[in-house]
């Protein structure tokens, strides 16, 4: 499996960075911002200093009522409140080249709409065991890495490469570009999981047990493939899903 070289940093829980300044200097430190909370209305010079610096560092922010700031820490936060997440985030166009030079078959999880943390950990744990290369993530619409993902992952968060993107469907594009076919984890198909040869380079997208995978990425997928389902119950969690197209992918490759 491809282990990436960059030096991570291993903290228990998300740092908590609060007020416009500190929020600014942790942002050109080249912090890893997780989540960025700004108070409804807030203006002033140095407010458009940050958000200048959203733009650049392509930032996004909640606007919150300053309660739920007040609730967030006590203390002068002049309308700002930052957590710094507990890992790195590395880039997919990175990853991608380095697999192939080291001679291995990319295996790539994309994980769309996923909001739940322990589902998210779950997940990790089990892409970690399986072999996969890196988890592709939306900086909006997903769930944060936090304790409970750390937890959750068993660690196995500090260990895979996790990409977070601006959008999922110019990030597909860039990893079928790259050779890699995309199956979608969907019941919008007739064919099995077990059709899609996944000794070929692949990335297999998950979406969540609410809304699926969006139409966007359903439309340029290569393969759409389900998990077939006996009795009563509909559906599987997302987490169990992922675990089961993944060791598929493990059966095929003989990667044991």
């Amino acid at each position: 499996m491809y282990t990436n070289s960059f030096n991570r940093p291993k903290r228990e829980s998300n740092q908590l960075v609060f007020g416009i300044r500190a929020v600014i200097e942790a942002i050109k430190s080249g912090q890893e911002i997780e989540s960025l909370y700004i108070q409804r209305g807030l203006k002033g010079d140095i407010f458009h200093e940050l958000k200048a610096l959203m733009t650049e560092y392509q930032l996004s922010a909640q606007q919150v009522p300053i309660e739920k700031l007040n609730r967030l820490t006590p203390k002068n936060h002049q309308g700002v409140v930052a957590f710094i997440s507990p890992i790195s985030y590395q880039k997919i166009e990175d990853i991608i080249p380095t697999i192939y030079e080291n001679g291995e078959v990319p295996l790539v999880l994309v994980l769309d709409g996923i909001t739940d943390v322990r589902n998210l950990g779950a997940i990790a744990r089990t892409a970690a065991c399986s072999g996969v290369h890196a988890i592709v993530v939306p900086s909006k619409g997903s769930a944060q890495i936090n304790p409970d993902t750390i937890k959750t992952s068993a660690g196995a968060l500090y260990t895979i490469p996790v990409c977070r993107v601006e959008s999922l469907s110019k990030t597909a594009r860039f990893l079928q570009e790259s050779g890699l076919q995309l199956v979608a984890c969907t019941e919008k198909t007739e064919d099995y999981l077990y059709k899609p040869d996944y000794t070929a380079p692949t990335a297999i997208i998950m979406g969540s047990e609410e809304d699926g995978i969006s139409n966007d990425l359903i439309r340029i997928s290569d393969h759409l493939a389900k998990i077939p389902m006996f009795g009563e119950i509909e559906s599987l969690n997302v987490s169990v899903s992922a675990g089961i197209i993944l060791y598929e992918a493990v059966r095929q490759r003989g990667s044991y």
